[in-house]
């Protein structure tokens, strides 16, 4: 049985918006959230990110909803490109075999399968269809033998993360927008296309041979595979600029309709007081935590950190949050134990108040003080305590 919450729709805090508002999406929700570029192991800034788009998928059907996530897998960028070259292997080996690690991971966690996981590569045509759209309309231009977006066309630009011209080109210097590039007009504007270098993967276009920037799949693949406005668009706190900002002004500027509806960002999990990132090293390896801990218990442990919080991982995580699974189980398959509907009821509620994970578990512990058991509840949140996961 499915129920609403009766203070009335879900609410979510809304980036563009900047405030926590109502998320009341028709039947089938239309999310993207944006996948990983596989060059590396799934870390638990990764875990921590599809987590929360998983819960909140998991209450959105329970509230009767179909949900249709897509999940890009960015297998071809700069920095897969570059890993490809240290090694010497075939830069789509390399994404394919990180891309099998990743799912692996992404199973074990009983993350509820995507609706559809495209590849940048299989929408080349896509992508060269949309910049002839974005060209069309008046909002890029050639220069250099790449196409840029040219951000001074868009009045919107900034509608998403708000932020100032001086972060915004300091940002894009930090995530390999080149700001200083000679061929821009303006440090703002972003590249659709771009010539590869010689040893780089290379697509006819109409702009001569190249490969896409960086920002352009994900608006393509949304494009493709949902419609041109979607419910819901998700990742990381990190992607509000400049990828997130550029995918809305490219969106919108070829199609002109609003391009997302609700726009909600993972914070960052942090280790050694740094964010924790492939760049820095700085890592914690799902595949590694799941060779110690019950992969229930890893769950557990992103679970109870609010989305929005931004936390950092130390030693003790782990421990606590294995002793947490432990309490729940004990009370669940205890002798006589009957499933806490109360317990169910309120993780419904706190869900419902911008997908407030600590707040759940907090209702789930106390239930177990009580001697309930707690499987229904666990399960809102991806926790399987009897029976086999589901995704």
């Amino acid at each position: 049985m499915t129920m609403a919450n009766p203070a009335g729709p879900m609410r979510l805090y809304d980036t563009a918006r900047r405030e926590v508002i109502a998320f009341d999406p028709g039947p089938v929700v239309l999310m993207y959230t944006c996948g990983i570029t596989p060059y590396d192991a799934t870390h638990l800034g990764h875990a921590a990110t599809y987590v929360t788009y998983d819960v909140l998928q998991r209450r959105l059907r329970d509230l009767g909803h179909e949900t249709r996530c897509v999940r890009n897998v960015t297998d071809v960028d700069d920095d897969l490109l570059r890993k490809a070259r240290e090694l010497g292997v075939h830069y789509l080996d390399l994404a394919a075999a990180e891309t099998a690690r990743f799912d692996a991971d992404m199973e074990a966690l009983n993350v509820v399968e995507c609706w559809s996981e495209p590849r940048a590569t299989s929408a080349i045509a896509d992508i060269r269809g949309f910049i002839g759209m974005v060209l069309d309309q008046g909002h890029a231009y050639e220069s250099g033998g790449s196409v840029y977006f040219d951000v001074s066309s868009f009045d919107r630009f900034g509608q998403v993360s708000h932020y100032s011209r001086e972060q915004m080109i300091d940002l894009a210097r930090q995530h390999g927008g080149n700001p200083d590039d000679p061929n821009k007009r303006d440090p703002l504007d972003f590249v659709l296309w771009q010539p590869s270098a010689p040893d780089e993967p290379s697509w006819e276009s109409l702009w001569g041979p190249g490969r896409p920037g960086w920002h352009i799949e994900c608006s393509a693949l949304a494009l493709r595979e949902l419609d041109t406005t979607i419910d819901l668009h998700g990742g990381g706190s990190d992607l509000i600029f400049p990828h997130h900002e550029c995918e809305a002004a490219q969106s919108e500027a070829a199609t002109g309709q609003p391009f997302v509806r609700h726009w909600v960002h993972q914070a960052m999990v942090r280790m050694d007081g740094e964010k924790m990132s492939k760049s820095l090293g700085n890592l914690v390896f799902i595949s590694e935590l799941r060779k110690t801990w019950d992969v229930r218990a890893i769950r557990l442990a992103v679970v109870a950190h609010h989305y929005r919080d931004s936390w950092e991982w130390h030693d003790e995580i782990m421990p606590i949050s294995a002793a947490r699974l432990e309490l729940w189980l004990a009370a669940t398959t205890a002798p006589g134990a009957v499933d806490s509907q109360t317990a169910l009821d309120a993780v419904r509620v706190r869900l419902d108040d911008d997908l407030d994970t600590p707040g759940a578990v907090e209702a789930i512990d106390r239930a177990v003080e009580r001697g309930e058991g707690v499987a229904s509840a666990a399960k809102l949140l991806g926790v399987f305590l009897v029976g086999e996961p589901q995704r």
